[in-house]
């Protein structure tokens, strides 16, 4: 039924957890979802779907980006992917992360389609 994309960055800490969180906010950002209400599906009834692409998979923690989501069943995938961009002096890294959200609605449940 929906799908958005975002990019989020931690300019200075280093973290991919945040820098994931910051992606699928700007993602959640971009959009009202009232195609749910629309075909009388409740929200929590949402399917979501995440995947979050980052340099380092493993330095993020799935559950706090997951926790973003306001409503909805969800599962949350991180991915390699994003830019670690290092500063002029090699000292730290930038790091950009990427997120697709996709929201599936049955609506055979509801008698739709």
């Amino acid at each position: 039924m929906v799908v958005e994309f975002g990019m989020g960055t931690d300019l200075q800490g280093q973290d991919y957890t945040k820098a994931a969180v910051r992606a699928l906010q700007d993602a959640l950002r971009h959009n009202s979802l009232t195609v749910a209400p629309a075909f009388g599906v409740d929200r929590e009834k949402m399917m979501v779907e995440v995947t979050v692409a980052v340099a380092k998979p493993s330095e993020v923690d799935a559950a706090v980006v997951q926790a973003v989501l306001p409503y909805g069943q969800s599962e949350v995938k991180v991915v390699e992917g994003g830019l670690d961009m290092p500063s002029a002096d090699g000292s730290k890294i930038t790091v950009m992360a990427n997120a697709a959200a996709v929201v599936y609605l049955d609506l055979e449940e509801r008698g739709v389609g």
